[in-house]
């Protein structure tokens, strides 16, 4: 049975990696390449605009993504949607290695590229909630948070991925990798994806659809009933959702050109921080995930509270104009105070759904709140920079007020640590009522 539970666990989070390998790579790529093959512009900085939009795009086509393989996931099952999300993920990955820029097909370059973008969108938008729901659904309720914690590493070790990649690739002359250099990671994504495919080939259902498959209470429309019967819920995600994702964004992915262009930090330097970074957080998360065992929801407001008293410091400290200071300010925020924030949002999510709508609840809540503040954030951050005449002060305030929502969403929350995660007394409530308004 350990066996078989590590077996889970790996699946859980290689599949997620995955996918976040690609989709980071075109996060990074963005700032560093597509702002000049595909967003030709006359004014670099708008041409940056331009490619942060539509990494932006596909934040706002995730939770129709969400919506559809929810659906999915909660009416045939967990194993079967995965399987789906990874394959058209991997097929728009490799589809964008292989696209001609603007200098060779003018406007299509920039029509393709974010066509493939919203594809992406698309099967990450599935990805995460069936990805979690494959660990939490399994885990013992005393190792429930460690358990819910391990998907969550697919988030970073994907990040590590890409960075690694591309900071290898940026050591070729600039020549090479703007011509075929930055396309090599886009590609060898393909054996990713297959390795993907076959670790998730020996995975059975989980017991909690299982159970509910067995028992005949299927939900008919997941999103009906999650809208009508859970909406509470997925507003209480979407507010907790935002300070783990625009901090994210905003240390991992806008530093990049922020440290380039304002700050004359080198492209490799910049990868290099958030790569150690990287390293320390997908350390720390299953840590984090394995206190939460023991001190619950409240590790999330921990962090929430250091995330607001970063904002500042951060930009502070990276504008020393020290290596250094750099690497010390990224490793803070990305590595330690994100660490606990990130560690215990997915289980703290599963709780608080019915197993009939897990997956759509939760996919909900992360896919929208991620749309709202996650791949707006560079996009946002951008525009305060061009508005405040480069004043860093918008963009912290900006981090602020993420933090401050989600701070007040999540002190909704009940602690639910040890408690069986089917025996949710407000969704028994809500499944009884159902099934009376059905009788």
């Amino acid at each position: 049975m350990e066996k078989y539970m590590r077996k889970v666990l790996i699946a859980s989070v290689v599949g997620s990696a995955i996918e976040w390998f690609d989709y980071f790579l075109y996060g990074t790529v963005a700032a560093l390449v597509f702002n000049q093959l595909f967003f030709v512009s006359d004014d670099p900085a708008f041409g940056t605009l331009y490619a942060y939009a539509s990494f932006a795009l596909a934040f706002f086509i995730r939770p129709f993504g969400g919506i559809i393989f929810s659906h999915i996931g909660d009416r045939i099952g967990r194993k079967k949607t995965l399987v789906l999300t990874l394959s058209l993920m991997g097929i728009a990955t490799f589809g964008m290695g292989v696209l001609p820029t603007y200098q060779a097909i003018g406007i299509w370059a920039p029509i393709l590229l974010i066509t493939l973008r919203l594809v992406q969108g698309l099967g990450l938008g599935g990805e995460w909630g069936g990805a979690l729901l494959l660990a939490v659904e399994y885990a013992p309720a005393e190792k429930r948070g460690l358990f819910g914690s391990i998907p969550q590493t697919g988030v970073t070790i994907g990040m590590l991925l890409g960075t690694f990649a591309l900071s290898i690739m940026t050591l070729l002359p600039d020549g090479s990798f703007m011509t075929w250099g930055w396309r090599v990671p886009f590609l060898l994504s393909s054996l990713l994806v297959i390795f993907g495919l076959w670790i998730r080939k020996g995975i059975d259902e989980t017991p909690s659809f299982k159970k509910t498959k067995e028992s005949g209470e299927l939900a008919k429309v997941p999103l009906a009933d999650t809208l009508r019967y859970h909406w509470r819920e997925v507003l209480i995600a979407i507010g907790a959702k935002v300070v783990e994702t625009a901090p994210f964004y905003i240390f991992g992915t806008f530093i990049v050109s922020y440290a380039t262009s304002n700050l004359n930090f080198s492209e490799t330097i910049t990868l290099d921080a958030v790569m150690v970074a990287t390293i320390i957080t997908t350390i720390l998360i299953p840590v984090m995930g394995k206190l939460s065992d023991k001190v619950g929801q409240p590790l999330y407001i921990w962090g929430t509270v250091l995330m607001i008293l970063y904002a500042f410091p951060y930009f502070w400290l990276i504008h020393q104009g020290s290596v250094i200071l750099l690497f010390a300010a990224t490793i803070i925020g990305l590595g330690i105070i994100w660490a606990p924030i990130t560690a215990v949002l997915g289980t703290m999510f599963s709780e608080i759904f019915s197993a009939k709508v897990r997956y759509t609840g939760i996919s909900l809540g992360y896919q929208i709140g991620a749309a709202l503040a996650g791949g707006t954030a560079p996009l946002i951050a951008t525009v305060l920079l061009i508005r405040f005449n480069n004043s860093y002060v918008a963009v912290a305030l900006y981090i602020v007020l993420t933090s401050v929502i989600s701070l007040i969403a999540v002190m909704t929350v009940k602690d639910r640590r040890h408690q069986e995660l089917d025996a949710n007394p407000a969704a028994n409530a809500d499944s009884a009522n159902l099934t009376k308004m059905q009788g």
